[in-house]
């Protein structure tokens, strides 16, 4: 069984990644580019970031039997792997614990002025001199955009804090069960003290958030997004910060990834900024309970069975 993983990743996270799959399997990891190509023409399974799997990709892969991804699956083009049969499946809800306490993380961390009172403490300032403005969450609403198995987590763990929760989902099937009061978009983005984005993204949900939508939300509103990048206009982002349409942001996903070194973003003060790792716990790259998953589907598979979390029909 030869895995393919494709992206970015330090020799850490390999040794990591490659001790969580049986000894026998042949798991190769490859940035993008020309190698990539020559280990995907023999392999069984793979697994891609930074990458697209589209036709051209697929032509190449004639072994295929399975491509798996995270939580996201936009950067694959299922229909062209059902139409050659090549199960694909996400990794749906196993990362949703990890991402809510990163969400949690950052809302702490934007309203208790950690980064700001870390780097006081460090630079030894004079504490006489120490001027921030900082809030309790206790009676705060949060708008959560997207109620799947993340949108849920932060749910509860805001309940928790004594703060009122609502929730906008595309689906109108989706149940909250009791857990937040469930309410139109432009209700939730207008009313909400604390905006965070859950979707996945799609056609529908690309650019969702953009200048109308910084527009109607308070101008104390903070806006989170641990979901895509291409989620979230950044520009518009930018401006809305920069002029005061809203207090703040925090992120931990980008249009592009890398983030740019010359990005406005790094340069806001009152924007928080993670480097795409709210579901990666375990260290840089690396979510043992996800590969976990991966190697369990890919054994389904090997077995002639469906993968869980299958997004498609053979």
């Amino acid at each position: 069984m030869k895995i393919v993983i494709v992206g970015y990743f330090s020799e850490t996270s390999k040794s990591n990644i490659v001790r969580c799959f049986p000894q026998d399997w042949n798991v190769v990891i490859v940035p993008p580019g020309k190698e990539m190509l020559h280990h995907i023409e023999d392999c069984q399974v793979i697994i891609p970031e930074h990458i697209k799997v589209d036709h051209s990709l697929l032509s190449v892969a004639k072994q295929l039997k399975l491509v798996q991804t995270g939580a996201g699956f936009d950067n694959v083009d299922v229909p062209a792997c059902t139409q050659l049969g090549i199960w694909v499946a996400n990794a749906a809800g196993v990362n949703a614990q990890a991402v809510a306490e990163h969400v949690m993380a950052l809302i702490l961390s934007y309203y208790k002025n950690i980064p700001f009172l870390d780097t006081f403490m460090k630079n030894g300032m004079d504490e006489n001199q120490l001027d921030y403005t900082g809030s309790e969450l206790k009676g705060k609403t949060i708008g959560i955009i997207g109620l799947g198995a993340i949108g849920k987590k932060v749910a509860a763990f805001c309940k928790v804090f004594d703060m009122n929760v609502l929730a906008y989902a595309r689906n109108p099937l989706v149940q909250s069960g009791g857990l937040v009061k469930m309410t139109d978009f432009d209700t939730l983005v207008s009313t909400s003290d604390i905006v965070s984005v859950h979707v996945s993204l799609n056609q529908q949900t690309k650019q969702l958030i953009n200048k109308a939508t910084f527009k109607k939300m308070k101008n104390t509103a903070l806006f989170i997004n641990t979901a895509r990048g291409g989620i979230v206009n950044e520009k518009d982002l930018i401006d809305a910060v920069k002029n005061g349409d809203i207090s703040g942001a925090c992120l931990d996903v980008f249009e592009s990834e890398p983030l740019p070194i010359d990005s406005e973003l790094r340069n806001l003060r009152n924007v928080i900024l993670t480097p795409h790792t709210a579901g990666m716990p375990d260290g840089r790259k690396f979510h043992k309970k996800r590969y976990d998953f991966f190697i369990n589907n890919i054994k389904r598979v090997e077995n002639g069975e469906e993968p869980e979390s299958k997004l498609n029909q053979l």
